[in-house]
């Protein structure tokens, strides 16, 4: 199991500590300082089940620098511009070792991965 993980992101904290409590084992990524490939993250979309734009932080600076509420919905240029600025990912992301993800921001989408692993 793996947890796209921000540290200064109070629901990325709370998805990483309902993780040790319940004692599974998983690598925690950073993925702003170890951003994913566009490979990887397509992956993870795929399994999530949802397209880029679904899982964006438009409320970013950058997000609105690249004018991302308007941008044509062109799943590639997503991805691109999702990689070269991993802060518009949505955080944090669940990724099962079954490979199942989910973004993991409430009770019900952690227990879910954990009923999955």
């Amino acid at each position: 199991m793996e947890i796209w993980h921000n540290p200064r992101c109070s629901k990325s904290r709370a998805a990483k500590a309902a993780l040790d409590e319940a004692g599974v084992s998983y690598t925690e990524r950073r993925y702003l300082d170890d951003p994913p490939s566009a490979e990887e993250l397509e992956k993870v979309l795929t399994a999530i089940g949802a397209e880029p734009w679904e899982i964006a932080r438009l409320n970013e600076p950058v997000a609105k620098e690249l004018g991302l509420k308007d941008l044509e919905r062109d799943r590639a240029r997503w991805i691109e511009l999702m990689v070269e600025h991993p802060v518009l990912i949505q955080r944090p992301i669940i990724v099962t070792d079954g490979g199942r993800a989910v973004v993991a921001r409430d009770a019900d989408a952690i227990r879910s991965a954990l009923d999955s692993a």
